[in-house]
């Protein structure tokens, strides 16, 4: 019971938040771990012991599905190489670097432990970098280098935390064995996703050929992949992250959909769009009813002289030390493509400072990072404690709370200017594509009608299709490149909805009145109702659109 109690508190401010975010001009992100911290923080209040590979496993694997599935795969491919070079190259440069720059901070952590502390604060939040980062302020090339990246760096980066926890756990490290370890990491989870896809789409092909089965079957398997395709890669030793993120950047090609019904495909869309506010709220409002109990458990090596002014001089030296790094490797990267290109005799593309500055600050951490270091072991092999368990979980944890706020409050000003003014280059291609796909029906439907022979049944065909092509042709119009025909368009589509929502309100309230007075069923008027509402969801799509 008190667990149920938990879960429904923790949605019901999950919801609340939705609607303090627009009062209190903070990234949502914030605002839902303060308000986590806010429920722990009186001796009385909320508190709950998270097990890290539950954690993992329930929120982990939707997250990052929904976060690749969503992903723009033609950019992905074409900033393969920025993206690669940031979530294995800076992994490995950031635990080199953090790692030693942490040892030599705070002497009391071994090097290995340092390492460990490192490697799980690398993996940048796909999350937290979607709900902080403001697209209309970050250059779009950018923007989706952070989003690849913060998709595949949470698999390098977990994979050396275990390295370096087995390495201060033995004492021994072997470099030819990691090596190995993450390469097999790396393919077995990349294997694992594609193995669930096919497991999916093989589910979805025997309920469709069982005929009649409900679309919330069909859902079911949708929303059950990610998971599968967690649990089978870490089942085989595997990066579970890596078989979701796989999964979910596959699924958009993979023709998976063609075996969901359109009900089914409206449900899913629905249903992961939900999924994901409520698993996104949850995370970051458990993570804030950790931090209460995490800082009244100060580790004494952190206050040798200031109870409160070291550890927040300590953490915040080490979230400055993580971007330091960060944009050093950018900027090394940078230069180095930038050499690349003119010996290939190519135009040369350089960030510049400021972007480079932007994608130091806009790299957050979050979830992983936090459920990773909770993970350590309590004891070594010997039964003696893991070594400065608790100095690390504080640092760790107070990395995340100080990167989150720096890129709240720095990177709107550091990416003020950085995008050009005028029309963004993803709405104009999305303009381009609707007037193409138009043109197409238009001249299918022309086709189909003059192949109507005479007599009436011809004129009636022509008619419709008539109707049809105005309404294509009022599209391609709204489309236009010249302003002037698109603000037309635009007005003419304005009216046009007007009227249709005014029919939609007309007809519910016509069919909510034959209820009251009995003449249809309460099963009748529900039917009717959710085809109105489909309706009206159509019109306000759009609306948003114009």
């Amino acid at each position: 019971m008190d667990v149920a109690v938990f879960i429904l508190v923790v949605l019901a401010f999950v919801a609340l938040s939705g609607a303090l975010v627009r009062l209190v001009r903070v990234p949502l992100p914030v605002l839902q771990i303060a308000i986590g911290a806010a429920l722990a923080w009186p001796a009385k209040g909320l508190h709950v012991e998270i097990d890290p590979e539950l954690f993992l496993l329930v929120f982990i694997p939707p997250l990052l599905f929904g976060d690749a599935f969503a992903a723009p795969k033609r950019e992905l491919i074409e900033l393969r190489r920025p993206i690669l070079d940031l979530a294995v190259g800076l992994v490995f440069f950031t635990i080199v670097g953090f790692g030693y720059a942490l040892h030599w901070l705070v002497p009391s952590i071994p090097l290995a432990v340092a390492f460990a502390l490192a490697a799980v604060l690398s993996p940048t939040d796909a999350v937290a970098v979607s709900s902080i980062v403001d697209r209309n302020v970050v250059p779009a090339r950018l923007m989706h280098i952070l989003e690849g990246e913060s998709l595949l760096n949470d698999a390098s980066g977990l994979v050396m935390f275990r390295f370096a926890v087995a390495a201060a756990l033995t004492g021994s490290f072997s470099f030819a064995a990691a090596s190995l370890s993450f390469l097999y990491a790396v393919a077995a989870g990349i294997l694992a996703g594609i193995a669930a896809l096919f497991v999916a789409a093989k589910a979805l092909q025997v309920l469709g050929r069982i005929g009649g089965t409900p679309a919330g079957a069909q859902v079911l398997v949708m929303v059950l992949l990610p998971f599968v395709a967690y649990l089978i890669a870490e089942h085989v030793g595997a990066s579970g992250i890596l078989a979701a993120v796989t999964a979910g950047l596959v699924t958009g090609t993979s023709g998976i959909f063609r075996h969901l019904s359109v009900s089914a495909r409206i449900q899913a869309m629905s249903l992961w769009s939900m999924l994901t506010f409520v698993f996104n709220g949850a995370l970051f409002i458990l993570l804030g009813l950790q931090l209460p109990d995490i800082i009244r458990r100060v580790p004494p090596e952190l206050t040798s002289r200031h109870w409160l002014f070291e550890p927040v001089l300590t953490v915040l030296i080490l979230t400055l030390c993580a971007i330091g790094l960060r944009f050093l490797w950018i900027w090394i990267g940078d230069m180095a493509s930038m050499i690349a290109a003119r010996l290939g005799k190519r135009k040369a593309e350089p960030f510049g400072f400021r972007v480079r500055l932007a994608g130091s600050v806009a790299a957050v951490r979050g979830a992983i990072t936090l459920a990773g270091i909770l993970s350590l072991p309590l004891a070594l092999q010997d039964g003696s404690p893991f070594p400065a368990r608790d100095v690390v979980i504080f640092l760790a944890a107070g990395v995340i709370i100080c990167s989150l706020v720096i890129a709240s409050l720095a990177l709107p000003g550091i990416a003020r200017g950085l995008v050009e003014p005028g029309e963004d280059p993803g709405a104009a291609e999305e303009r381009r594509a609707r007037a193409g796909a138009a043109k197409a029906a238009i001249a299918k439907i022309e086709s189909l009608a003059s192949e109507g022979g005479e007599g009436e049944a011809a004129e009636a065909r022509l008619a419709v299709a008539d109707s049809i092509v105005a309404g294509y042709r009022r599209r391609i119009a709204a489309s236009d490149e010249a302003e002037e025909a698109r603000a037309e368009a635009r007005e003419s589509g304005r009216l046009e909805l007007e009227l249709r929502h005014a029919g939609i309100e007309a007809e519910r309230a016509a069919v909510r009145a034959m209820f009251r007075t009995r003449q249809i069923n309460d099963h009748t008027m529900r039917a009717l109702l959710s085809e109105i509402t489909l309706t009206e969801a159509l019109l306000k799509s759009r609306r948003d659109r114009k």
